[in-house]
């Protein structure tokens, strides 16, 4: 993965023209389709968060709790009002009650543990969390992510819980996989989806995958959300 060279989270000047450029050009590949583009801002600092707003973008994605919580705090109370923040990392337990009172979606919940917690969490603030559940279909031992067979075991008791709303799946494909692979790794997310709705008559209306690299074949095989970060930005 290309890292910016401004580091994580350090403030370089964005101009919002180069995101309106930018994000013109991804509207365009995936014109076709109806997705909803969440700005990965992890790696940026607020000038990120302010030029992707000024060009439009109304979802932005972080995935360190604490640095993210401070940095967000910091917008511009219109900004902070109007936009839908998403955490994306790897959630631990103890960053948990953080991140529910401080983000609307997180996209990585990978064990019935970590959602028991979220929803202990949400419900203490009259909220229901919007989560996705976290498929790594790839078998990857450094990404976090359900196995199919423990999602199978897992997902009725998580869907069943007060304070979560499951809106569907998540996956992170291996970076550097031909393009062959990446269509049957998204695929497959989207077939266990469908399997997941019609075996437990669940709804799982949504499907978070695809990145700066890999985003438009994502949304060929059926993506709802995309997670844009460098694509945007450079």
């Amino acid at each position: 993965m290309l890292i910016p060279t401004n580091g994580w989270g350090k403030d370089i000047a964005i101009d919002s023209s180069l995101v309106k450029t930018n994000l013109s050009a991804i509207k365009e590949k995936i014109a076709h389709c109806n997705i909803k583009i969440v700005a990965v801002t992890k790696y940026f600092g607020q000038s990120a968060i302010k030029a992707a707003y000024e060009a439009g973008i109304r979802d932005f994605g972080e995935s360190r709790a604490l640095e993210s919580i401070e940095k967000i705090s910091q917008l511009p109370y219109e900004i902070r009002n109007n936009s839908t923040f998403h955490f994306i990392g790897h959630l631990q337990s103890n960053k948990a009650e953080k991140v529910v009172k401080n983000f609307d979606v997180i996209h990585s919940v990978d064990s019935l543990k970590i959602a028991q917690i979220i929803s202990k969490f949400a419900c203490s603030l009259n909220k229901r969390e919007k989560v996705f559940l976290q498929i790594n279909n790839a078998g990857e031992e450094q990404k976090s992510g359900y196995s199919k067979e423990q999602l199978r075991k897992e997902i009725l008791q998580i869907y069943n819980l007060d304070g979560i709303e499951v809106l569907g799946l998540m996956n992170m494909a291996p970076i550097g996989v031909d393009k062959n692979t990446l269509h049957k790794l998204f695929k497959d997310v989207k077939d266990f989806k469908d399997e997941l709705e019609k075996e437990f008559k669940i709804s799982l209306p949504e499907l978070s995958m695809g990145m700066s690299d890999d985003y438009d074949v994502a949304v060929e095989e059926g993506a709802t959300v995309i997670r844009i970060g460098r694509r945007l930005f450079t």
